[in-house]
């Protein structure tokens, strides 16, 4: 008996880390100064993926942040609540096929991200023109 609930516990806890995904809230690090620059809550939406600024936590921001270098509809738009991560598809482990907009400076890129196999509660997300790119890693709030 006490086998099978040993057995039965370690499927429960490898089926949790396996069903892992990338939705929830998540914080930025900036990758030079270690400083936490905001929380983004990623999310699932007809069977793409998401992701809006929740806050801007970098003490050198603005009270009230706008993507000031931001074209159309985005110009001067506030930080907060916008939605920078844009119709990512979960491909296997990964999920791609979306855009992530730098609200610094204005410009989106293609995307993808994935969990740290190693540790679901750390994000790569990589953005990427052609083969130039950048990968920073963020971690999950519980």
């Amino acid at each position: 008996m006490r086998l099978f609930i040993t057995v039965l516990l370690l499927v429960f806890a490898f089926a949790k880390a396996y069903s892992q995904d990338i939705t929830g809230t998540w914080k930025t690090i900036d990758d030079e100064t270690g400083i936490v620059k905001s929380q983004i809550e990623i999310f699932e939406k007809d069977d793409k993926f998401y992701g809006r600024v929740l806050q801007v936590l970098d003490p050198d921001a603005p009270e009230t942040p706008l993507c000031l270098n931001c074209d159309g509809d985005l110009k001067d738009a506030p930080i907060e609540g916008l939605v920078i991560i844009n119709d990512l598809e979960k491909k296997g482990k990964v999920y791609k096929n979306g855009t992530i907009l730098d609200p610094e400076n204005g410009k989106s890129y293609e995307c993808k991200i994935w969990l740290n196999e190693d540790n679901p509660d750390l994000l790569l997300v990589r953005g990427y023109i052609l083969f130039l790119y950048r990968t920073q890693t963020w971690v999950r709030l519980k």
